[in-house]
């Protein structure tokens, strides 16, 4: 059993256009070429947070076909400017919470188990994590260029903290702040 730990954040947006130039325009660089998750009809661009941690936009992807459940991070619906939609923590084994479903995903050499909230946005807006767990293979990070972006704060407005991690505290809403080369960015 390995020690769970924070993964990624998840921004959503009307399209990766849009939440790519909200990015650069916050975080001074633009995010990397992600992929596609045919099983959520998205798609997404990344940026590295350092090691085994990473930034993820993601939006409904206009090529793909409806799934046959509600999308994750409440991208069915979206509208609005780019926001913090989510967060993900690692956990092996994965142990979902009531209300999600353990999925398999793969995209090249990433393969993963995730769970997926079944009402598409994890309870608190999001500010309850999903889980994922990457079987001990590679992970998106390992690939990013560092752009000197690290998570300094998630702040969670839950009763108790999912994970012992002194940049995870409680607070009055969900937010985070990134640390850019140019200064604290909150998201």
């Amino acid at each position: 059993m390995r020690i769970p730990g924070f993964d990624h954040l998840a921004i959503a947006a009307r399209s990766l256009d849009e939440g790519a130039a909200w990015l650069a325009d916050r975080l001074g660089v633009a995010p990397e070429p992600g992929g596609k998750h045919p099983l959520m009809g998205t798609h997404n661009l990344l940026l590295s947070l350092g090691s085994g941690e990473y930034l993820e936009l993601i939006a409904v992807d206009p090529d793909a076909p409806d799934p046959a459940r509600p999308r994750w991070f409440g991208l069915d619906g979206f509208d609005g400017p780019p926001r913090l939609a989510g967060w993900v923590m690692r956990q092996s084994p994965l142990q979902p919470i009531p209300g999600t479903t353990v999925s398999q995903a793969s995209r090249g050499d990433l393969r993963w188990q995730i769970t997926l909230p079944d009402a598409g946005q994890m309870p608190q807006d999001g500010a309850q994590p999903m889980r994922i767990d990457w079987g001990g293979g590679a992970h998106p990070s390992d690939r990013l260029p560092d752009r000197g972006l690290r998570l300094t704060r998630l702040t969670l407005p839950l009763d108790r903290m999912p994970l012992d991690d002194p940049r995870i505290v409680p607070g009055a809403a969900f937010a985070a702040v990134i640390a850019t080369p140019d200064g604290e960015v909150a998201l």
